[in-house]
């Protein structure tokens, strides 16, 4: 694990360029996030992961994904069917809890087959982001409803359906996205309200879930908090409320550092990432230039960090004996996946 630099990081497309194995085997990233442009069908995207493994000599480097169902799916028709987003589970669950809870299970369940048939690690889910009216819609339908305990609830559903299929969670957005009133792929959003209602809402689905192996930070400025950092390079959010109010201990991703919410060159955002309190800087776009500056700062996984990875690594090698074709045939009683 000492081996292995504290970074997540994407690649250009279906398959890797002759730079880009050398820049992984001499920089040596511990994972890697595949997006849509990675993904054209399935031996070309096994291809792939064991060309990112082989990289770095490490066979159990973890390959991430966004997997959620909806809108933010990058497996799609023919090698996934597509899924239902997750306010359909919440909609469910409103009028059945039971099945709701049964059927986010058997979502996750399924795509813990898919990702494994792709040999695909761990995927970004499940989303614990309590949205507001008048939020913006970044988060929107990705979000199992408006109260924080039923998402708690069919987060766990969620998380624990991809653990029986031997796969990763990342819950996200902590310490929650929500409130958000602009999209932080695009600008830095800033949320005014007061801490007391943070810990009564948005806090409460990570505080539940607290027990998880990973979670992504949310690229979001909490004014009661810290009102010049955003949470992913805030040590008062990262260390007093993630750490320590929610008392989330696993393994801690940055969200992309590529995205607008984030300020100053790349190398200055990764190590502002880490000083923070963050395990791993997440890089997905590809972008070689953008790799190398991000690389340059962000020094080996060791300490805390390497055995928070370590455990989260043991919580996804063991996998139920669910049959595939059953699991579909439930889960088509609730929800129909179309190919």
């Amino acid at each position: 694990m000492s081996e292995s630099k504290a970074m997540i990081l994407g690649a250009s497309g279906t398959r890797l360029t002759p730079d880009e194995m050398t820049f992984y085997r001499d920089e040596r990233p511990w994972g890697f996030i595949l997006f849509a442009r990675n993904i054209a069908e399935t031996s070309q995207v096994q291809d792939l992961v064991a060309a990112m493994r082989d990289s770095v000599r490490r066979p159990e480097a973890p390959v991430f994904v966004d997997q959620e169902g909806g809108r933010v799916q990058r497996l799609r028709p023919p090698i996934a069917p597509n899924y239902p987003n997750a306010a359909a589970l919440g909609a469910l669950y409103e009028e059945n809890p039971e099945a709701g809870l049964r059927a986010a299970w058997l979502l996750s369940r399924l795509h813990a087959f898919d990702l494994a048939r792709h040999d695909i690690s761990a995927d970004c889910l499940p989303v614990l982001d309590v949205p507001v009216p008048g939020a913006h819609d970044v988060i929107g339908n990705r979000a199992y409803g408006q109260d924080p305990d039923a998402v708690a609830a069919i987060g766990r559903a969620a998380a624990d359906g991809l653990l029986a299929g031997g796969v990763l969670p990342v819950m996200k957005h902590i310490p929650g996205h929500g409130r958000a009133g602009a999209d932080s792929h695009k600008a830095l959003p800033r949320v005014e309200a007061a801490i007391e209602d943070l810990r009564a809402r948005d806090f409460v689905p990570f505080k539940a879930l607290s027990d998880l192996p990973m979670a992504m930070t949310a690229h979001v400025v909490y004014t009661a908090i810290d009102a010049e950092n955003p949470s992913t390079t805030s040590a008062r959010v990262l260390v007093e409320i993630v750490r320590g109010e929610i008392g989330f201990d696993g393994l801690l991703m940055s969200d992309d550092v590529s995205m607008n919410a984030l300020s100053g060159d790349f190398g200055a955002r990764a190590q502002a990432i880490l000083a923070a309190g963050c395990d791993l800087v997440l890089h997905c776009n590809g972008e070689m230039e953008e790799m190398r500056a991000v690389a340059q700062r962000v020094p080996e996984l060791s300490g805390k960090a390497a055995e928070r990875a370590e455990r989260a690594l043991a919580r996804c090698h063991d996998r139920d004996d669910m049959d595939e074709t059953t699991a579909r045939a439930e889960f088509g009683r609730y929800f129909e996946a179309v190919v």
